[in-house]
Order: C-alpha cells, then sequence, then structure tokens
C-alpha cells in the first residue's frame, strides 16, 4: 500500500518534490503571543515593567526601610560610594584620620592634610600657610587643625564664629583640636577647655573642671572630659543619656568615647564600661585587653593591646563590622567618626569600613532615596494594582450585565456609569482627605485611596465590555446555549467574558498606568499617602523648590525616572496587545 501512494505521489509531484506543508493552526492564544513577541517596543515595555516590578517587591526584603530612621548630618549627599576612599599620597604612613559626617580628613606622614569623601567645594579649600599639621578633626561641615608650630587652623562652615579662632587660644599651647556638629573645642595644655559654636544646640559648664580636663569627647548631643584624676565629667548643661557616669569606674578611667545615647570608658584594668540608652553588650574578647576607644554616631570601635580591633553597637551601615582582612593584622590605631571606621596596620596599610556613600544620594532628612525608592515603588504598584483590580471588577458587572440584557437594565446602569463618570477624582479625594485628615491610620488611607481609585475608574472599562458583548450575544454558540437551557449567568460569565477577556486586560494594563499616576499625583500633591511612609508621589512633594531642582538633582531625577519608566512600560505593553490581539489597529 506504501508503494503504491509512493508511486502517486511520484507521478504527481515528481521524483524530487517534497510533499505540500500541511496548513499550521494556532490558537488564537498563540496567535496572540506571536504578534506581540514580534513588537520590539511591546517587549522592551515588558522587560523594563518586569524589572522595575522585581526591584519592588524583592529587592526591599534584602534592604528594609525604617520609615522612623532621620539624620540631619546626611542631608541632601549625592550620589557615589567615595566616604572611604582615602586619596593614595594618605595611604603612605598616615599620621591620624578624622571622619566627620559625610567626609573624612587626615594627616600623611609629611604633615599634609588630605579630604575625602563627599565634601563641599569650602572644605576641600585648605588654607595654603597649612604647612605641616599635626591634628586635625572633622566636624559636620568644617575642619579644625593645628600645625607643629601650634597655630590653629579652621575652615569650612563659618556660620556661628566658627571660622574664626577665639583670641585667648592665640599663642597658647594645645593638647587636644576637635570639631563637631556646629561646635569646635579646644583643649590646652594645662587642662583648659574652650568652647565656641552653635550654643542653641550645645552649652557647657566648664567652671568646676577647667584645669583639670586631660582629654575631651564630643558627640552630636553630649560631651564628656576626663579629668587627670581618672575621673569623668558630664559638660552639658542640659541632661542627657550619657550624664549619669558609673561611680564603679570613677578614678580608673583611661580613655573615654561617646556616641549620641551612649558613652564608653576604657579603664586602667583594661576593661570597657559602656552607660546611656540603647546601650548594646560589650564583646567579651576584648574585657581585659582595651587600649583606647572610638565612637561614631551610634556605635564604638576599640583597639586591644594585642593589635586587635572589636566593632559594637549600630549596624546599620556595617560600621560593627570588622573586616577579615584583619585578621592576622597587628593594628597600631584605630579611628572612627559618623558611620566609619579605619585601622592602621603595623605595616601602614589603612583598612575601612562603614559607610561608603548612597547609590542615589539622600533627601532633606538624610534618609536613603534608594531605600525609599524600592520602598515606596511597591506601594505606589500595590494601590495601583488593587486599584485596577476593583475598577475591573466592577467594570465587568456593570458592562456585562448592561450589555447582554440590554433594555431598561442597559438604560440604567449605563446612566449610573455616566454620573460616576463625571466625578472629578482629585477634587473628591482632597476633599475627602481634608475631612478625614488624621483619623484614620496610615493603613486606613492607603485603603481609602485604593477604593476610591477604584470606584470611581470603572465607567471606561464597562463600556467596553458592554460593546463587546453586544456583538458576542448575538453569535450562535450563544444562542445554543440558550437552547439547551443554560442559565444567563453562566452563558455571560463562562462564554462571553472569557471570549472578550484579551480586550479586558489590555484595559486594565492601560489603566494601571493611569491608576499609577493618579496616585502619585495625589501623593505629590500631600493629599494622598503622607509622610514617612514613602510613595513615588511624595518623594517628589519637595521638588518644587528651585533650590531642590538646581542643587539635589538627585531628590528628584530618580523618582521622577522610576515613575516614567513605570507607566511607558505599562503603556507599551498595553499597546502591544491591543496590536497583538488586532492587527489591524496599528494601520488605523
Amino acid at each position: 500500500m506504501r508503494g503504491r501512494f509512493g508511486s502517486l505521489r511520484k507521478a504527481i509531484f515528481g521524483s524530487n518534490a517534497s510533499p505540500p506543508l500541511e496548513e499550521t493552526v494556532e490558537t488564537p492564544l498563540r496567535t496572540i503571543l506571536r504578534n506581540f513577541q514580534r513588537n520590539i517596543a511591546a517587549m522592551a515595555g515588558l522587560g523594563i515593567f518586569l524589572l522595575i516590578l522585581l526591584s519592588c517587591f524583592i529587592l526591599p526584603v534584602f534592604f528594609p526601610l525604617d520609615t522612623s530612621y532621620q539624620d540631619v548630618t546626611q542631608q541632601n549627599v549625592p550620589p557615589g560610594f567615595n566616604m572611604l576612599r582615602l586619596p593614595t599620597e594618605m595611604e603612605k604612613e598616615p599620621v591620624q584620620i578624622s571622619a566627620g559626617s559625610v567626609f573624612s580628613v587626615g594627616i600623611n606622614g609629611d604633615g599634609k592634610v588630605f579630604i575625602w569623601g563627599q565634601a563641599s567645594q569650602k572644605l576641600r579649600q585648605i588654607p595654603g600657610n597649612l604647612r605641616r599639621a599635626v591634628q586635625v578633626s572633622a566636624g559636620l561641615d568644617h575642619v579644625l587643625a593645628l600645625d607643629d608650630t601650634g597655630r590653629l587652623f579652621t575652615w569650612g562652615n563659618s556660620r556661628f564664629s566658627l571660622g574664626s579662632i577665639p583670641p585667648e587660644l592665640l599663642g597658647a599651647e594645645i593638647r587636644q583640636v576637635l570639631a563637631g556638629n556646629q561646635v569646635s573645642l579646644v583643649l590646652t595644655s594645662d587642662g583648659r577647655l574652650t568652647f565656641w559654636g552653635n550654643e542653641n544646640l550645645m552649652t557647657l559648664r566648664l567652671q568646676e573642671v577647667q584645669g583639670r580636663i586631660q582629654k575631651a569627647a564630643l558627640s552630636s548631643s553630649a560631651c564628656l572630659a576626663l579629668l587627670e584624676d581618672g575621673t569623668v565629667a558630664s559638660l552639658t548643661t542640659l541632661e542627657t543619656p550619657v550624664s549619669a557616669i558609673p561611680e564603679s569606674i570613677q578614678g580608673k578611667v583611661a580613655d573615654i568615647a561617646v556616641t549620641d545615647k551612649a558613652a564608653a570608658a576604657v579603664t586602667v584594668e583594661g576593661r570597657v564600661v559602656t552607660w546611656g540608652s540603647n546601650v548594646q553588650d560589650v564583646p567579651e574578647a576584648l574585657q581585659g585587653k582595651a587600649v583606647s576607644i572610638e565612637a561614631g554616631r551610634s556605635h564604638f570601635t576599640a583597639l586591644a593591646s594585642d593589635g586587635t580591633v572589636f566593632s559594637w553597637g549600630s549596624n546599620n551601615f556595617g560600621q560593627s563590622d570588622v573586616p577579615s582582612s584583619l585578621e592576622g593584622e597587628k593594628v597600631t590605631a584605630v579611628y572612627a567618626g559618623s558611620y566609619q571606621n579605619y585601622a592602621v596596620t603595623e605595616s601602614g596599610k589603612v583598612k575601612t569600613w562603614g559607610l561608603k556613600g548612597y547609590l542615589m544620594g539622600t533627601d532633606g532628612y538624610g534618609r536613603d532615596i534608594f531605600l525609599r525608592l524600592i520602598s515606596g515603588g511597591r506601594l505606589t504598584l500595590t494601590i495601583g494594582a488593587i486599584a485596577v483590580i476593583i475598577s475591573t471588577f466592577i467594570g465587568i458587572l456593570v458592562g456585562g450585565f448592561s450589555g447582554y440584557y440590554g433594555g431598561k437594565v442597559d438604560m440604567v446602569l449605563m446612566r449610573f456609569s455616566e454620573i460616576v463618570g463625571s466625578i472629578p477624582f482629585l477634587p473628591l479625594a482632597m476633599i475627602l482627605s481634608a475631612i478625614v485628615g488624621n483619623r484614620v491610620s496610615e493603613l486606613g488611607r492607603i485603603s481609602m485611596i485604593m477604593v476610591i481609585l477604584g470606584v470611581l475608574s470603572w465607567p471606561g472599562l464597562s463600556r467596553l465590555v458592554r460593546a463587546q458583548i453586544l456583538a458576542e450575544r448575538e453569535k450562535e454558540f450563544v444562542t445554543a446555549a440558550r437552547a439547551v437551557g443554560v442559565r444567563e449567568q453562566t452563558i455571560l460569565f463562562r462564554h462571553i467574558i472569557p471570549n472578550v477577556i484579551t480586550v479586558i486586560i489590555v484595559s486594565a494594563t492601560l489603566d494601571f498606568a493611569a491608576c499609577l499616576l493618579t496616585e502619585s499625583s495625589l501623593s505629590f500633591l500631600g493629599f494622598g499617602v503622607v509622610e514617612p511612609s514613602p510613595t513615588w508621589g511624595n518623594m517628589l512633594t519637595g521638588s518644587q523648590s528651585s533650590t531642590v531642582i538646581g542643587t539635589y538633582w538627585w531628590r528628584w531625577v530618580f523618582p521622577a525616572l522610576a515613575l516614567s519608566l513605570a507607566t511607558i512600560s505599562i503603556n507599551l505593553v498595553g499597546d502591544g496587545l491591543r496590536d497583538a490581539i488586532d492587527p489591524k489597529s496599528s494601520e488605523r
């Protein structure tokens, strides 16, 4: 039999001819997918949107956001990771390093001063007559230095008289210089402390201890003094968490350090004692071996007698994670400040750990824009998605019943959709926000926005569904279903709606982008999600200032870019789906 058919094929097509190819039959879904894949713009939009979606929902798991966090010392820091990047010349024979808020300053073996990190132009203008420095200290936005002739230098912020040296220090023999948060301190060799700067932030009582001070320790809110008899005194006039100094250490202290909320002392026996608020346990391996201690804003770093280094305290920027590269190295000096740490090894190398910088900079409250961007994107996308689900559900119900039943049902439902469609969303949301105010929780406010967005944005979809069902209900499969006694609701939701689901998906996709813009507009105007919870909209609120637009460009560029990419990519996907479903639509 096979031979006969083979001979017949040869007789018809010839010996070298191939049989005709069978016609390829594709399902509608496969045809839509093939057409969509050929649309380069739509595929690019899908890739960008998936990248944004995954970033906003996966990255916050690894980079959690603390909405209560603020830090005035980190305000408006531009993007970059150069806070711990020492100049090449500074890495050779480092004499001293001092870490400021977002920059560091150091002295090398030649007495030359170097500044690195996010330092302003004023800070980088090191005085030309500063030849050989022996001490240097970095504050919030100014630097205090001492040269080998005993002369003091200060530069950077000149407010609150920080740009001038008090006359009583001219010609004095100086033991220690300290620059802090808009204040400066100088300790002379006779044990007297001179303080100047912003006295609204800090005032000191010095009468009782003048002439007996051996060392001072300064933070943004506290100042401690180590006296010559080994006792510790709190110098701030206002009570702080570190004012209650333990009596057990008095007379036995060899070194001190202070953070914003806690203090630590190294005793002559090499033990470390801490007190204040938010105190964390001192590493047990350090006890009995400590020789010196340094402090940042919320962490301590100590050097042991065997050359090992220990860090503990807050670790939000990795400032308490001593690098493994220091294992086996003998450290001769450690320097800590703000969120940075520097360790100088016996071989002269400098190891660093802590805050290197910010991927997208910080805002006016010192908050990481990258963390707020991904967390805010998750909230913005969630609000938009749930609003679209609500509007799609209502639109399918109203449009489905209106198109299928027609008559009075159609008349009533379409007039109702016109009434809803005529309600302006933004004014209504503003009025409700003003009325509700702070009476509801943040979750309640977010839920209200989602519901209002969904309830007011379904009329367009309902008219589209109605039009599609008016065409579908007259087809043969609907007539056949009625003939065999299938219920009306079953025909509508199990037979007709699935046939128009592709059109619904396209409409919902485009509505999703519109909901993102609407929510962002509402938050931008201050009537949506409010601080400290981030959304892309309220992250742009501060961008109304010309100073922010011109100087702090990163505060608005990144949220605006994320919102633009998200909406454009969604619209490209929606247009691609529409063209894939109806290829002739691109010709119209």
